[in-house]
């Protein structure tokens, strides 16, 4: 049985899936890069619950948790079959590093899952199960989360985490009312981006946990931790130690990054 790397990558917007959109492109080489998995865990940065939680729903409904956009994607269906056995085994391996976890039997897929997933499995026969974030419990336990997680990875699972490594709206709101997605990057973008790409390839897991403290321009990056908790969920399903590789560092409307790593990285995507 393959034994999948841990993913994180940039969800991007509904408009990911138009063509010719930024960032579509390596989400369609990635899905066929990495084989076909038994099942996926994907942790979007748009489900946020108390505890965590994991879906359970054997057919998941396709959530459409965004406002503003053309009619179409209001009408776009990923129905990937739901993955009610995997969401039961994320809820022992929680249980087992002390995490109290439930399955939600209704839980759709948010945007934040359906939108890479439609371009890295188009045939939408993966099963597919989504974990819930919890923000105010911060980046260590998303670690924590992931680690937790691992053991699925030798059990057929491609552990997935969905966010984005920048994520300030506000001024990416302004770059697009401008209509323009390749306004050049900003300064402090790239610094960010740079910085906490260096930190996941040199396997400073502790960097990434404190990135408020220690990255320059954090807070610019993220007003609120939602999009980046996910790669803290990656990280920590590499496995201690496991250091990142880069697979995408292209940037949209000035800012926002939609860099993508592989931790514990097979051969067959060596940078």
């Amino acid at each position: 049985m393959t034994r999948y790397p841990a993913i994180f990558i940039g969800h991007g917007s509904p408009m990911q899936i138009a063509d010719g959109a930024p960032g579509r492109s390596f989400l369609e080489r990635l899905g066929p890069d990495l084989g076909k998995p038994k099942a996926i865990l994907i942790a979007s940065a748009h489900w946020e619950t108390a505890e965590p939680a994991v879906s359970g729903a054997a057919r998941p409904e396709t959530i459409y948790d965004f406002g503003g956009f053309p009619r179409a994607f209001y009408q776009v269906k990923y129905p990937a079959p739901g993955a009610p056995d995997l969401a039961n085994r994320v809820v022992e391996l929680l249980g087992r590093a002390g995490m109290r976890a439930h399955v939600d039997p209704q839980q759709g897929l948010d945007h934040g899952a359906w939108v890479p997933l439609r371009l890295m499995y188009p045939d939408a026969d993966v099963p597919v199960a989504q974990l819930a974030l919890q923000h105010h419990l911060g980046p260590e336990h998303h670690l924590k989360l992931g680690r937790a997680l691992a053991p699925l990875r030798d059990e057929g699972v491609l552990i997935l985490g969905a966010g984005n490594m920048t994520h300030n709206l506000q001024d990416a709101f302004r770059k697009m009312s401008a209509g323009d997605p390749n306004a050049p990057t900003e300064a402090w973008a790239l610094a960010f981006d740079r910085w906490v790409a260096d930190a996941a390839t040199a396997g400073r897991f502790d960097d990434l946990v404190h990135y408020r403290e220690r990255a320059p321009h954090a807070r610019m990056a993220h007003p609120r931790d939602e999009h980046y908790l996910p790669l803290l969920v990656a990280a920590g399903a590499g496995g201690e130690g496991a250091r990142a590789k880069r697979l995408n560092d292209e940037f949209i409307f000035g800012n926002l990054s939609q860099a993508a790593f592989a931790f514990d990285a097979p051969e067959l995507l060596a940078a």
